[in-house]
């Protein structure tokens, strides 16, 4: 009756372990608080195992007749833990292998660090090997006791190899207080070396650096909870074989586990408290336009007209600088301003280069006007490579003697079907009614008109995110030219009066998620927003999102502008943008270098590259920032701030539990 109800209690433990999916490239990833409980359900199940063994065991020693059958009946019961930590162990080890070998990857250069992670994963892949081998021996009839003695004898034993001995040198190295050598734990290392060389682990790992600490820390005690595993497994079999009691042994390695453990979690938490939860997209391995990258088109683009045409007079009287706002009036004699795409816009800003110059018309699909413009004086604008329809010559001329009809290099700023310079301003907020959050975000290109795009999910108990439900929640598909839809309410128009968007970083209130985004207008800046709901982090509830739900902004009234004077186009770089702007920065959308560039393409470009998570969580935050590289005008890019699970973090072991002995 009583070997019935251990039974149950084993078959109850393993049926209510959670199962993993995954979608796509989402790894599903138990969040600390369930992995917390599925860890002490295993340690249970090991105590209810060894109620066996005590049942089969006498004052007198063991009940030989019964040894056999006992030991079947451990195997069985030791498998069905084996399966529950069968089920963590799939995600976290694919999580846990490639954050470790992404450190190895990104730090060739820190050598204390680079051996203390190459050590690391040495000892939890033999501690990996052994439990491969219980498993095995778990599920294999007819093995010769000597085999079974021989394993347990090296787990248990003091020999450097043994389970035991690496269970410590683990530990060691995650929450050393010793001095020397290992005198700073290796989570802390790695939370000081993320702040130089975060980019590479953030992108490679698809998780923000406190994402990266704490699932390495996962499989960490995921090879503890193993290794306790495997030592009360050797101490049933050999007190089992009447090699010895084994019950001090057992209550000692017990209370040294719940030692580890403790520790560990106040080193994580410790180490997971300084690292940044932010995570940003690095650049592709090629650039695409519309797939990694959008561009807002013909904002400010450099432009080619004679003084005569740029005042309704049709004089010459005044030279180029003269025309700091003007407009195209006319085209005098139909000469050069008849072959090219005449600006309908504002002029501005004009200036005296040379007389006479020879034109590379551009291809009117590439949104450029010119390829290069190269002056008689020997200066050239834009990078000449090749003019497939030839370049044409264009000369000033004298009129009368006395006035210099000059041509004059200027900026247009025309709205028209070859300018996409729309930002939408509606706002895009997760359904909150059916409990969903913002997952991700990323910039996306409808109907001419650039959207922050959010992804979702619905938010489930201890911070998790149903996957089966993550999704991108379409945009709003509307047109600047539809019926009820204006400037300024729906979407902004860019100017070269209005091109400002301010870069914030903001982050949630605590006990709130993020839920949704928007960019507003403030003054002539563009200000983004975030939406932001209160919610309990054990049930997994949004708090009354349709009442307690409030928007977020960053209102100061003075920032500092990011400079993006004389830059080139972005994708021309030879290196990799890298973050280069800060909270509570300005920054302008402007032409590319008159050199450079002839001042054809609109910088920065906007990073469409989706900003998401391998493993989803819900978000405490989100911000606006730019990347690039000096000299070139690089992205806007959305970045996302994961929920700080390090307040949930605590070390528990089932006291409460039945004792073994």
């Amino acid at each position: 009756m009583r070997l019935t109800r251990v039974c149950g209690i084993l078959l109850f433990v393993c049926t209510c372990s959670i199962v993993l999916t995954s979608s796509k490239n989402i790894i599903t990833a138990f969040p600390p608080v369930q992995w917390m409980i599925t860890a002490l359900d295993v340690i249970r199940g090991v105590q209810k195992v060894w109620k066996i063994v005590e049942m089969t065991i006498n004052e007198d020693g063991p009940m030989s007749p019964f040894i056999d059958q006992t030991e079947r009946k451990i195997f069985r019961k030791m498998d069905l833990i084996y399966r529950k930590l069968d089920i963590i162990t799939d995600s976290t080890d694919a999580v846990g292998t490639q954050t470790i070998t992404t450190i190895l990857r990104t730090l060739p250069d820190r050598i204390k660090l680079e051996l203390r992670v190459n050590d690391l994963l040495d000892y939890m892949t033999r501690i990996g090997v052994f439990y491969r081998n219980m498993r095995y021996y778990a599920n294999t009839d007819d093995l010769e006791r000597h085999t079974l003695e021989d394993f347990a004898h090296n787990v248990i034993s003091h020999d450097g190899g043994s389970v035991r001995s690496l269970l410590e040198r683990v530990h060691a190295f995650v929450a050393s207080n010793d001095k020397g050598l290992t005198n700073t734990g290796i989570l802390h290392l790695l939370s000081h070396a993320a702040q130089e060389i975060e980019g590479d682990m953030r992108c490679n790992t698809k998780q923000s650096p406190q994402q990266v600490l704490f699932n390495l820390y996962k499989s960490i005690a995921l090879t503890e909870l193993k290794g306790y595993m495997m030592m009360q497994f050797s101490y049933m079999l050999l007190k089992l074989y009447n090699k010895g009691n084994f019950t001090k042994e057992a209550s000692i390695m017990k209370e040294r586990y719940a030692e580890r453990t403790t520790a560990a979690i106040q080193s994580v938490k410790e180490a997971m408290a300084d690292a940044s939860r932010e995570f940003w997209r690095c650049d592709p391995q090629k650039h695409v336009l519309n797939e990694s990258y959008i561009e807002i088109t013909n904002l400010l683009q450099g432009y080619v007209q004679n003084e005569v045409d740029l005042n309704p007079e049709g004089t010459c009287r005044e030279n180029c600088a003269y025309y700091s706002y003007t407009k195209s009036h006319s085209c005098y004699q139909n000469l050069y301003c008849q072959q090219q795409r005449r600006c309908n816009g504002r002029i501005i800003d004009c200036q005296f280069i040379d007389s006479d110059a020879w034109v590379c018309p551009a291809d009117v699909k590439s949104g450029r006007r010119y390829e290069y413009i190269e002056y008689e004086n020997g200066r050239t604008l834009g990078r000449k490579q090749g003019c497939p329809k030839g370049p044409v010559k264009v000369d000033s001329w004298w009129r009368w003697l006395f006035w210099h009809c000059s041509y004059c290099f200027c900026l247009c700023d025309e709205e028209s079907v070859y300018s996409d310079r729309y930002i939408n301003m509606r706002s895009a907020i997760a359904d909150v009614v059916n409990n969903r959050v913002v997952t991700g975000l990323r910039f996306v290109k409808n109907n001419r008109i650039i959207h922050l795009q959010i992804q979702e999910g619905k938010l489930l108990p201890g911070g998790e995110i149903d996957v089966t439900t993550i999704h991108w929640v379409p945009v709003e598909n509307y047109r600047i030219t539809d019926k009820n839809t204006f400037n300024g309410q729906d979407y902004h128009t860019l100017t070269s009066t209005e091109r400002e968007i301010d870069l914030d970083d903001l982050i949630a209130d605590d006990g709130h998620v993020l839920t949704g985004v928007r960019f507003k207008k403030v003054g002539q800046h563009l200000n983004f927003e975030i939406y932001i709901t209160p919610f309990n982090f054990s049930s997994g509830q949004l708090i009354d999102p349709l009442h307690m739900s409030v928007w977020k902004d960053n209102l100061i009234s003075s920032r500092k502008v990011l400079n993006m004077e004389k830059m080139d186009v972005p994708i021309r770089s030879p290196l990799p943008s890298v973050p280069d702007s800060k909270s509570q920065q300005v920054l302008q959308f402007t032409h590319t270098d008159m050199d450079r560039d002839a001042s054809q393409t609109t910088v920065p470009f906007i990073d469409a590259q989706p900003v998401e998570l391998m493993i989803p969580v819900p978000l405490a935050g989100a911000g606006i920032y730019h990347k690039g590289r000096p000299h070139f005008g690089g992205f806007i890019a959305p970045k996302i701030i994961t929920y700080d699970y390090s307040k949930h973090l605590q070390a528990g072991f089932p006291e409460d539990a039945e004792k073994v002995h």
